[in-house]
């Protein structure tokens, strides 16, 4: 049985990925402005990551990339990106679709998004979309912190509180 109402996480979620996909296709366009740099864990497991068998068997289930000095190809469409990320001097394609998401934290700015799935709930409907629930960091960039530490002293807004 459908339940009735607005869906407001999966909306968010929906427009995170937004957000990330308009992020990465300026860098796509223009380059890394300033000191921007991103973190995207994403989970490996997902169906449509492609990536090369060493990687997958080095990070069968999370893994975490770093886009700063050295990347190419980076590609955005409605469902993911592609980017080829030098791994120990060899250059590797991928896929990362962007329901496989589970942070992208730009440390120059101290900005994070964290989306969360809950695999297995069984108080929620079954036709419900999974990663429906999200944190979503924002610090003060007026704060010094760590350059390439990803933010720990963020406001944390947990939208599933609000669920029924």
């Amino acid at each position: 049985m459908a339940r009735s109402g607005i869906d407001y996480g999966g909306m968010m979620h929906r427009a995170m990925q937004g957000l990330i996909a308009d992020v990465l296709e300026g860098v796509a366009e223009n380059g890394l402005p300033g000191e921007h740099h991103f973190f995207i864990t994403f989970d490996t497991r997902d169906e449509g990551v492609e990536m090369a068998d060493w990687l997958r068997e080095r990070y069968p289930e999370e893994m975490t990339i770093v886009i700063q000095h050295w990347f190419d190809n980076l590609t955005v469409d409605d469902q993911g990106f592609t980017i080829t990320l030098n791994f120990g001097n060899s250059p590797e394609p991928m896929r990362v679709p962007f329901d496989a998401l589970r942070t992208f934290v730009d440390p120059s700015v101290e900005f994070g998004l964290r989306f969360e799935t809950q695999d297995g709930d069984e108080d929620e409907d079954e036709d419900e979309e999974a990663g429906a629930e999200f944190d979503l960091d924002v610090a003060d960039s007026s704060d010094d912190g760590p350059d390439d530490v990803p933010p720990g002293g963020g406001e944390v807004v947990q939208l599933d509180r609000w669920r029924k």
